[in-house]
């Protein structure tokens, strides 16, 4: 890709663009200024640290993943892009080298993330410190509203907002809706043992996973929250994950899961189906509906 702006300069049309961002929130002059998207950006600074500028232009949506990267990283767990700096819309945080994947990093990431979820959270929704109550995942909003019992929160929270919104949109189809509605009032009995509160991740998909040329697995772009930490792990699964099976192993060695976690994992998974079926169609309703008649036949 060609370089932007001048690196302190203003981008087109008077805006402050990415280099004078870093500056200003690094303190520190900028060499180079790479445009990755319209929203992110490489920027060398004087002495040849490179970071990594994204724009987010939801304020909320910014402190949320400030707050979740600052949370996340308070535990001492997974490793995490350092953050230099944020606004009202943007963020300056490290960036991690590419690398390729290996099964040591998978199996260190399954143990990693263990400890992560065994940090805790004050309730289920339980915002990061400083995170606001209306935060984001993705390009979807996401509430976060504390709750003590799990089925009822994941339900109230997790799943209806985006069905009533998919119904609204044509996406999901009235009968179909209800087919959904009935693993809900099933929650109680689908849910499995009752766990404590995790600190999660909360948007663990594969392509939220950097694999670091320093051999270590770099979890990026949190929606973090309290839940449930089977989510992270279904998360994971959704769209696969080079060494899913380590990651596993790695988990299981240091935080054994709750016997028929696996039964669950479409359960868990209705979450991000539902986000994305809002966002992006049918296609992830029917896998959505699919999971719901699965789970009712547990």
């Amino acid at each position: 890709m060609t370089a932007g702006p001048t690196a302190a300069g203003p981008a087109a049309g008077g805006d402050e663009g990415p280099g004078a961002v870093a500056a200003r929130l690094t303190g520190r002059p900028v060499r180079h200024e790479r445009r990755m998207s319209s929203a992110l950006a490489e920027v060398t600074l004087d002495g040849g640290q490179t970071v990594m500028v994204k724009r987010g232009d939801d304020p909320g949506a910014v402190r949320a993943e400030a707050a979740g990267l600052r949370w996340l990283a308070e535990s001492g767990t997974v490793r995490l892009p350092a953050l230099h700096g944020q606004d009202g819309r943007w963020l300056v945080m490290d960036r991690v080298a590419s690398g390729r994947p290996s099964a040591a990093a998978a199996a260190r990431l399954g143990r990693d993330l263990a400890a992560l979820h065994a940090a805790g959270a004050p309730a289920f929704g339980a915002p990061p410190p400083g995170g606001p109550e209306d935060a984001t995942i993705g390009l979807a909003p996401m509430r976060n509203v504390p709750g003590t019992d799990w089925p009822r929160w994941y339900g109230e929270y997790r799943v209806l907002p985006y069905l009533r919104r998919a119904v609204d949109d044509g996406t999901v189809r009235p009968n179909e809706a209800a087919v959904i509605e009935r693993v809900v009032e099933r929650l109680p009995d689908l849910a499995g043992p009752a766990e404590p509160p995790a600190r999660l991740h909360g948007d663990l998909w594969n392509g939220n996973v950097l694999w670091g040329a320093d051999g270590h697995a770099w979890p990026i772009d949190p929606a973090a929250h309290g839940g449930h930490r089977e989510t992270d792990l279904a998360m994971l699964h959704l769209f696969g994950c080079p060494h899913l099976d380590r990651i596993l192993d790695g988990y299981q060695d240091a935080a054994p899961l709750a016997d028929g976690w696996a039964d669950r994992i479409g359960l868990h998974q209705l979450f991000p189906l539902l986000v994305h079926a809002v966002l992006f169609g049918r296609g992830y309703a029917e896998q959505a509906l699919a999971a719901s008649r699965a789970a009712l036949a547990l």
